[in-house]
């Protein structure tokens, strides 16, 4: 008996040790997936489309995953600043009807029309994870141009440079993705980079999805909608377990094998409100229940892009 019961857990354990990251990469890279593929799990992308999105190429970094994510699938690149949003329609998020009536008209518009609007930012570290920045920073931020946090609170708010490239598949001249780049407009530094789209839930909800293409990966947040009695659009990735919204991450191991592991512990919460014609969003970052990061968001219709 207790030979049966060594014997299964080696066989578990032989197997959990089957996928290892693919080689000849940077050592942070590659040991972070190791730790995917070790905590995660092994998936079949055919099972799991509602989390599955582009990866980015061992050396991704900044906005170059546009162009080499365009050549593999033989997409055609548009860089429009006018009239092109995240969403090509609100009814794609299939709130419910009491739920549109009350969202603002502006929220629509914005996420119908991203590319019309101005942005600024303020940012507020929790001090006890800015350390936890600043090495995120050093160690992928960086060098990688993606999920490129500034370390430093501010008070004032600081311009962002916002850009909407969508990739379109040649013959039916329809748009597969939908790339939303931003940047500190005084130092051209990347925030940034991400893929948006909808996708719906095992449970059937449907939620917005935004894949940061990382090396052989990629992290994926799922965020589901819901409408305030106020007219505010608040979008949660606040899931207790895989299958739910929140924080993915995924990858291709050296034998093309797909993994992912579910950050359970990661929450993301965005208030986005219409005050005086303008947008107002607060986004709070919270790990293990504790706020990391507060952002807050001046968002306003450029007259000029309107028309």
């Amino acid at each position: 008996m207790e030979w049966s019961i060594q014997l299964y857990s080696k066989n578990r354990f032989s197997k959990k040790l089957m996928g290892f990251a693919k080689p000849m990469q940077n050592i942070q890279d590659w040991i972070t997936q190791q730790w995917v593929i070790t905590t995660g799990k092994k998936i079949d992308p055919t099972a799991y489309s509602w989390i599955i999105g582009p990866f980015g190429e061992n050396n991704v970094s900044g906005n170059k995953f546009i162009t080499e994510l365009a050549a593999k699938e033989k997409l055609t690149i548009i860089q429009s600043d006018r009239n092109t949003g995240l969403l090509p329609s609100i009814n794609k998020l299939k709130l419910s009807e009491n739920e549109l009536a009350k969202l603002s008209q502006q929220i629509i518009d914005f996420y119908e029309k991203t590319s019309n609007y101005d942005f600024e930012f303020t940012v507020k570290w929790n001090s006890m994870f800015k350390v936890f920045g600043i090495l995120i920073s050093s160690l992928f931020s960086s060098r990688l141009g993606q999920l490129n946090l500034p370390t430093n609170n501010s008070i004032a708010f600081q311009k962002l440079r916002s850009e909407i490239i969508t990739l379109v598949e040649s013959e039916s001249n329809e748009t597969k993705y939908t790339c939303w780049l931003r940047y500190i407009q005084s130092s051209d530094q990347p925030i940034y980079s991400g893929i948006y789209g909808v996708s719906t839930l095992p449970s059937g909800k449907r939620c917005i999805k935004a894949i940061f293409p990382l090396p052989n990966g990629n992290a994926t947040v799922l965020m589901t909608p819901r409408v305030s009695n106020n007219g505010e659009l608040i979008l949660e990735s606040s899931g207790n377990r895989f299958g739910e919204a929140g924080l993915y991450f995924l990858l291709k191991d050296a034998k093309g094998k797909y993994w992912t592991k579910y950050i359970k512990s990661f929450h993301d919460c965005l208030h986005v409100k219409a005050v005086n014609n303008i947008l107002l969003a607060e986004q709070v970052l919270t790990l293990w229940g504790k706020e990391v990061l507060r952002f807050n968001y001046k968002i306003q219709l450029n007259k000029l892009k309107e028309n």
